[in-house]
């Protein structure tokens, strides 16, 4: 970026003069020198002008209108096409001609100003120093929004990355209280993420899948510890204590604005829902039940049948998947389980 010094001097501004008459463009340059400009390309051949506007990235164009081969207008109206949306670059406009017409097409096609020859000296600096503020003034702009943005996203990173320790935290607070093996959830997680791919979700989606699944049990929580551990089967009274875990995720989450945690609380709800409608709380049938928790529900009971939580014995990976399968249109979207015989077949 080009340094102020005094005032709004810029000595070190890049400034290209094109114009076609050598006398003009020495005396261009001497005017510019005295002021104390250092940084001063001349071009007597406006052919080059187009790849000097690019190449050398100026802060200023002092431009000719009528020149051989190709005149001033025709450089402006290139040089603002190809110009990216964000850039600023002044281009003023030299001729000896000061019709209002002349004047019309040049600002129409995008020049900043309009000055006749010969020129006047003071009022030539006085523009061009004005109009290097103005090309400062926006470079300062974009260097702001840069470091604004490079700002916004460490901090995003810095909460996204909280977000999913503090999601962490709470999943292993949940493994401790079942006596669960550390693992399990970050299983059922990644897992949940696979299916979620391979069933055409978009990457947000996935991700927060992947990040809430692990606690979709969040309501054991208000549950006692002695349900929790206890071994062997349930009686009808205990079956029904153990159920409420369901709307007891609902409750502990409540009404939340953020969208992850609203997710998270319909799938602390409604994850052991079934296809056929005989899952609970509310017998949901379908696609009436969340896209999330039907394949979370797979994963989940992959996992269980593999790691020997849902059976007397640990199930081989092809048993637990040939039982999922099995499973389609009663417990399962068949959809979804398409979607995990894909993540078993690409593994594999």
């Amino acid at each position: 970026m080009m340094q102020q010094s005094n005032g709004w001097d810029f000595p070190d501004a890049r400034i290209l003069v094109v114009d076609d008459e050598e006398t003009n463009l020495k005396l261009a340059r001497q005017v510019l020198q005295f002021a104390g400009y250092s940084d001063i390309r001349v071009l007597q051949d406006p052919r080059q002008a187009l790849s000097a506007i690019e190449g050398d990235g100026p802060d200023l164009v002092l431009l000719d209108v009528h020149m051989p081969y190709i005149d001033g207008y025709e450089i402006l109206g290139k040089a603002q096409k190809r110009a990216k949306p964000d850039s600023f670059l002044p281009i003023l406009m030299c001729t000896s001609e000061n019709s209002p017409e002349a004047r019309q097409r040049a600002l129409s096609l995008g020049a900043i100003d309009f000055i006749t020859k010969p020129y006047e000296q003071t009022e030539l600096l006085l523009r061009v120093r004005n109009f290097l503020r103005m090309r400062h003034m926006h470079l300062s702009s974009l260097d702001a929004n840069a470091k604004l943005e490079r700002r916004v996203m460490i901090r995003t990173r810095e909460l996204v990355e909280a977000r999913g320790e503090a999601f962490y935290c709470l999943t292993r607070a949940l493994e401790h209280r079942e006596d669960l093996v550390t693992g399990h959830s970050k299983r059922i997680g990644e897992l949940s993420e696979r299916i979620a791919r391979a069933y055409g979700l978009e990457d947000a989606e996935v991700e927060m899948i992947g990040l809430i699944a692990p606690l979709r049990d969040l309501g054991k929580i208000g549950l006692p510890e002695a349900l929790l551990l206890k071994s062997g089967n349930y009686t009808e009274d205990e079956l029904a204590q153990l159920q409420r875990h369901t709307s007891l995720g609902e409750t502990i989450i409540g009404h939340c604005h953020s969208p992850i945690l609203r997710e998270l609380r319909e799938l602390s709800l409604h994850h052991h829902e079934r296809w056929d409608g005989a899952g609970y709380p509310h017998g949901l049938k379908g696609d009436e039940i969340p896209i999330t928790c039907r394949i979370i529900a797979v994963a989940d009971t992959f996992d269980g049948l593999t790691s020997g939580r849902l059976d007397n014995r640990v199930w081989t990976e092809a048993e637990a998947i040939a039982e999922v399968d099995r499973l389609r249109n009663t417990h399962f979207d068949p959809s979804v389980v398409d979607a995990f015989l894909k993540t078993h077949v690409h593994r594999h």
